[in-house]
Formats: structure tokens, sequence, C-alpha cells
């Protein structure tokens, strides 16, 4: 396996984004020295949703927010994260006065 600092070398990144009715997850291959703008840039994401602003949402990776110049590692996951529409805490707080659980909310 070649050394991802050999000139001429690439990684493999996966590109994530969810929606509530869509998953996508794209596999690109990347030059060695890649980041995770040239990775969201590769993975053609922004054609098939086209409403979403995708400069203007959070980018990690493996979980962890990062900068879009954040270089990357072969088999690294790139994840694009939504704004959540309603904070988690204010969520539970109207289910509790409903008297139900996040659990139950989803049934």
């Amino acid at each position: 396996r070649a050394s991802s600092n050999m000139t001429g070398s690439t990684i493999a990144v996966e590109v994530a984004y969810a929606e509530p009715q869509k998953q996508v997850l794209v596999e690109v291959s990347l030059p060695a020295g890649a980041t995770v703008a040239d990775a969201i840039e590769a993975s053609g994401i922004q054609a098939e949703f086209t409403r979403v602003a995708f400069d203007e949402l959070e980018a990690g990776v493996w979980g962890r927010v990062v900068s879009r110049d954040t270089p990357l590692r072969d088999r690294d996951r790139v994840e694009l994260y939504r704004p959540l529409e309603i904070d988690p805490k204010a969520a539970r707080r109207q289910l509790a006065a409903r008297g139900q659980t996040m659990k139950d909310s989803r049934t």
C-alpha cells in the first residue's frame, strides 16, 4: 500500500450527508493532501440536494467538527451537518409537557 505522503498517491474518503427522508454516502478518490473542501466538491452531493447551501453547513471528520481546509487521511469520513431545527433540550421539554419521552415520539 502506498504511503499517503508519496507524490502521486491517492486516498479514499467517504462523504456523508443526511436529511430526514434521504441519506447519501459517496466514496471519492482524492490526491494525498486533499482537504475536506476537496472531498465535498468531488462528491457531487451538491447536485443531488440543490436547495441546500453546502457552503454554510458545518463539516466534520468522524463526528468532530473541523475547518474545510483540514487535510484528510485515507479512509476518513467527511460529514456535513444540517442545523438543528429545535434544540434537543427544548424538544425533550415539549415532549415531557405532553407526557411523552423521546423514545415514545419515534413510534
